[in-house]
């Protein structure tokens, strides 16, 4: 029966959930039933988090694919470990190579913007390492949904039409053909409630689960994609496949207001909310919902962001001492001194939306996971590899054709990268993960997130359905429609161009798991996705 309700849907408000053996968070219940089947058979929290990440592949694709990106902050047995699984763009593309082509700026779809994807290394490196269980045990649930199906669920169809009405206008190529026939096998987008499989996706991750991921980036996939790219004029080869290694890497920490949170180090844009909330440490906040509060949040984020956008990317083409600079006492200080009573426009930035997955995950041993995944914009580049259900994801176009911006494209280069992945602590120990995801609103919900928990102690849950803003460009920000008209008001007596959105849709969706000092966990699942909260 077709949905009455044609408004962006979201489900009712929730409750603060709580468990003590395990817990698994993620934007679709399925995806957090599947990390939560792995730890019932054994497994941690880091098979969990696989569990969950390889099922919303096929449980969430309008926001990550098997061709995509992925970055996690790892607790296991009281260390906290970094993963950048983001891939390079190919050794065959640069803004020479472009410019022959007759393009003066990266396109979003096609081949230019495809980068190296690192998402099923992630997977086999985050098992290997750390895991109980086989990278094949972890991907069962994906593989199952893949093949048997699943119905389609309110929020999930809604971006699934969204992306198939975007498509259907603007991608025309043959190359594309495999994305309709993959996506839209029926000439539409699944409607919700509508039962939606893909073998071709089960067989691609069981070959992923049986190689230990070798496959996609040595064998018959690796070669697949390879052919794909040659017959269409693409840049990405077997040989930058081969060549990608996920890397392991030492998170960063700030301290604000006596709680540490870490963030992962560039090419990702953590830092920018760490340099947030050590700016807005100069300011009191004595209760959320004032003027005060909203307006000392949004000129720390504008500060940090301003210049964290100028020049974050792959970190062999940064300063090396920039991020030290960034966090350290002296900028918050020269950063806060500029913060007045009236917004101020601090410069350029270049805001675009993205599509992605966080989860996070806990078991009784303590260890803990938090974990995103993403193709970019909704389901990526458009290109499907043939046979096989891979959206290659075109993280490439943050990167700049300009020779003197930080993310001007070369060959094997990272570009400034949006997911990312948090960790909270107090007192010399470890909390718990939470992130939010949504392209450039991602630091800007991370702080005001983690301002949620310390400046007003509120419960996972509560954190993240509080209202958010995010700000857009110059003195715009825009505002949930729960955002009180008087804070409004006030805010635009300050400076700020304020606009109230009547949809939810483009400020973020987020998870949080946190442990207490009775050894309980509180987990929260964002109301603003099909959002799923597993706790045994």
């Amino acid at each position: 029966m077709e949905s009455a309700n044609r408004q962006y849907p979201y489900p009712s408000r929730r409750m603060v959930g709580y468990a003590r053996r395990g817990m698994v968070a993620t934007s679709q219940n399925l995806a957090a039933e599947a990390g939560l089947a792995v730890l019932r058979q054994g497994g941690n929290a880091v098979d969990a988090a696989v569990a969950a990440a390889a099922a919303l592949t096929v449980l969430e694709p309008t926001s990550n694919g098997i061709g995509g990106d992925a970055f996690a902050l790892i607790l296991y047995q009281g260390r906290l470990y970094g993963l950048n699984a983001s891939g390079p763009a190919p050794t065959a593309l640069s803004a020479s190579t472009l410019s022959d082509r007759g393009f003066t700026s990266m396109p979003r779809w096609g081949w230019p913007p495809v980068t190296v994807p690192g998402a099923p290394r992630a997977w086999a490196d985050l098992c290997r390492r750390f895991g109980r269980l086989s990278l094949s045990r972890c991907l069962q649930s994906a593989i199952d949904y893949a093949e048997g199906g699943y119905p389609v669920s309110p929020v999930l169809a809604y971006g699934w039409e969204h992306a198939f009405n975007t498509y259907r206008r603007y991608l025309v190529g043959q190359e594309f053909a495999p994305w309709f026939d993959t996506f839209a096998p029926q000439g539409r987008a699944p409607a919700e409630g509508e039962i939606w499989r893909s073998p071709n996706h089960a067989r691609t991750l069981r070959s992923i689960a049986d190689s230990g991921a070798d496959d996609f980036y040595l064998g018959d996939l690796a070669d697949r994609i390879d052919a794909f790219s040659r017959a269409h004029g693409g840049f990405l080869r077997k040989s930058d496949l081969t060549a990608f290694q996920a890397q392991w890497v030492d998170p960063v920490r700030t301290t604000y207001r006596g709680y540490d949170i870490w963030e992962l180090p560039p090419n990702g844009q953590g830092v920018i909310a760490l340099m947030a909330l050590n700016i807005l440490s100069h300011f009191e906040l004595e209760q959320r919902e004032t003027v005060d509060t909203y307006h000392y949040q949004i000129e720390a984020l504008k500060l940090a962001m301003t210049d964290g956008q100028a020049a974050i990317t792959d970190p062999r083409w940064m300063p090396a001492d920039l991020v030290d600079t960034w966090l350290s006492s002296a900028y918050a200080e020269t950063k806060s001194a500029a913060i007045s009573q009236r917004a101020l426009d601090p410069g350029p930035a270049h805001f675009t939306g993205g599509g992605t997955v966080y989860l996070a995950t806990a078991d009784a041993q303590g260890n803990m996971v938090s974990y995103i995944q993403s193709n970019y914009m909704g389901f990526g580049s458009g290109l499907v590899v043939p046979g096989t259900g891979i959206a290659l994801q075109n993280r490439g176009h943050l990167f700049s054709v300009n020779p003197a911006a930080a993310n001007f494209l070369e060959p094997g280069k990272r570009t400034y990268h949006t997911i990312i992945p948090a960790f909270l602590g107090k007192d010399g120990q470890y909390l718990g993960p939470f992130g939010v995801m949504g392209g450039l609103m991602q630091p800007q919900a991370h702080l005001q997130v983690a301002s949620n928990i310390i400046d007003f102690q509120l419960n996972p849950q509560s954190a993240l359905d509080a209202p958010r803003w995010q700000w857009v460009e110059g003195n715009r920000v825009v505002v949930e429609p729960e955002v009180a008209p008087w804070l409004i008001d006030g805010l635009g007596a300050r400076g700020h161009h304020v606009v109230k959105l009547s949809e939810r849709g483009s400020f973020g969706r987020g998870q949080v798991i946190l442990r207490n000092a009775e050894g309980v966990l509180l987990g929260g699942t964002e109301g603003r996705a099909d959002s799923g909260l597993a706790c045994w």
